[in-house]
């Protein structure tokens, strides 16, 4: 089934089956990590994209093979966030740089 950014999507059963958990397990943790929030039909059906999927994995792995507790791995995922947002701004400031050093002919290097 795809959704409407064209990418596949799992029913929560399919989901549960592909990760190696249980579906309720999966219920539990849209309510304690609220970056996993999957796509919702009109009736209400749980549709998981590729990028959720990959989320829960990444719950998984931390709680099941780090050994982090919930609260520990929900720090673990919001710091995760903030500074992937951090590596983005970092990327689109260098490329401005780069944009407006190539525009004025100038050569000097500015260091990051």
């Amino acid at each position: 089934m795809d959704g409407k950014s064209g990418s596949k999507t799992y029913k929560i059963g399919q989901a549960a089956e592909l990760l190696g958990i249980k579906p309720f397990v999966l219920r539990f943790w849209e309510g304690e990590f609220p970056q996993l929030e999957p796509l919702r039909t009109a009736s209400g059906q749980r549709m998981y994209s590729e990028e959720q999927l990959g989320l829960v994995r990444e719950i998984k792995h931390l709680l099941y093979d780090e050994g982090l507790t919930i609260e520990g791995a929900r720090k673990r995922l919001e710091e995760k966030g903030s500074s992937d947002l951090l590596r983005e701004v970092r990327a689109e400031l260098l490329a401005i740089r780069d944009l407006l050093a190539g525009k004025d002919g100038s050569n000097t290097e500015v260091r990051s």
